[in-house]
C-alpha cells in the first residue's frame, strides 16, 4: 500500500504516533523530525547587527519550547 502524501510529504504513519504516545523515545524523536521544519519556519527571526545588516536566524530558545510543548501534547492524555 502507498505511503498517504500530504502536499508532496508522506506523513507520518499512525504507528508512530501511537508508540510516541505510549513513550517510545525513539518514536517521539521521529515526529520531533518530522516536524522540525514547520517548527524552525514559525522561530525564524531577522536580527540586526550594529552596522543595520539583517541576520535571519532561528530563535532556539523559542524552538525548545515548541518542541517541549509538543512532546507534552503527544505523551500526556486528555
Amino acid at each position: 500500500m502507498k505511503q498517504p502524501k500530504h502536499r508532496g510529504k508522506e506523513l507520518l504513519p499512525l504507528s508512530v504516533i501511537e508508540a510516541a504516545h505510549a513513550g517510545d523515545t525513539a518514536a517521539v524523536e521521529q515526529v520531533l523530525r518530522y516536524y522540525e521544519g514547520y517548527i524552525n519556519k514559525l522561530c525564524t527571526r531577522t536580527l540586526y547587527d550594529g552596522c543595520g545588516q539583517p541576520h535571519v536566524c532561528v530563535d532556539e530558545f523559542m524552538k525548545r519550547r515548541l518542541e517541549i510543548k509538543l512532546i507534552h501534547s503527544i505523551v500526556i492524555t486528555v
